[in-house]
């Protein structure tokens, strides 16, 4: 717990003024982490750093990352360079005669979307504004810790034990209701969302869909008999460790905003 407290201090006071200030350096920290977290996805499934699935994979992220507004300067739509990747991909089966196979294509090709999408959705965040990803990164956090302690506390009955044995159904709802806390106070204190009850709903959304994200990382652990993601922080594991939440909740933020706004 110790490890886990000191690593966590140092790595916010690094983070936050990053995010606080944005800009190139937000953008290149966010291409990193995002790179990171896809080399411990396909290193959990044995993919080789230098293969051309590998390869393929990461110019593929790096394309879902560009904003619209730079693919709009080569006349490239993303659709277009997931169809690209789809293509080269598929042929590889053939030309490794099925030792590459669609099953690992099929793996590459999701692994680099669900890792592309979620940090793609983190830059957008930040750009909308400093309010909605501190108010995205306060949910997490609330539900995050709301869960723990109200899972030690009162955690009878497990939540999915098959994936994450520790996690419980009381620790859940107290996740959900202390990121409702943190919502309200937050909206107290900065105004920034115009409609109360659309707030609620959409942090309890929020956290109920954070924290299956959070499951979805374990299952993929599970499946591939590995502790942590990667070793990168501490007593926190990987990127995909700390961030496996927000890469589910993020994308679900903008349809509210979207819709809302």
């Amino acid at each position: 717990m110790k490890q886990r407290v000191i690593t966590g201090v140092i790595a916010a006071a690094l983070f936050l003024p990053i995010v606080i200030f944005g800009g190139i350096p937000f953008i290149i920290v966010t291409y990193v982490l995002a790179t990171i977290g896809l080399f411990e996805l396909l290193r959990m499934k044995r993919v080789q750093l230098l293969s051309p699935e590998s390869v393929v994979s990461f110019l593929l992220l790096w394309g879902l990352l560009l904003r619209r507004s730079w693919l709009d300067n080569v006349h490239l739509e993303k659709m277009e360079l997931l169809l690209l990747a789809v293509l080269f991909v598929l042929i590889y089966t053939v030309t490794t005669k099925n030792r590459f196979t669609f099953d690992d294509a099929a793996f590459s090709l999701l692994a680099t979307l669900y890792v592309g999408l979620g940090f793609y959705y983190f830059m957008e965040t930040r750009l909308a504004g400093l309010h909605y990803m501190f108010y995205a990164l306060f949910i997490i956090w609330a539900t995050d810790t709301g869960a723990y302690f109200t899972g030690r506390a009162f955690g009878k009955r497990k939540l999915w034990p098959e994936i994450s044995p520790n996690k419980t159904v009381e620790g859940s709802i107290g996740g959900t209701v202390c990121a409702l806390v943190v919502a309200i106070v937050y909206q107290l204190c900065t105004h920034f969302f115009a409609s109360i009850p659309w707030l609620l709903v959409m942090t309890a959304v929020l956290s109920i869909v954070g924290q299956l994200g959070d499951l979805v990382e374990s299952a993929f652990k599970r499946h591939y008999n590995v502790k942590d993601s990667g070793n990168i922080l501490p007593g926190h594991g990987g990127i995909l460790d700390r961030f496996d939440s927000l890469l589910f909740m993020l994308p679900i933020l903008h349809l509210f905003m979207s819709m809302v706004l």
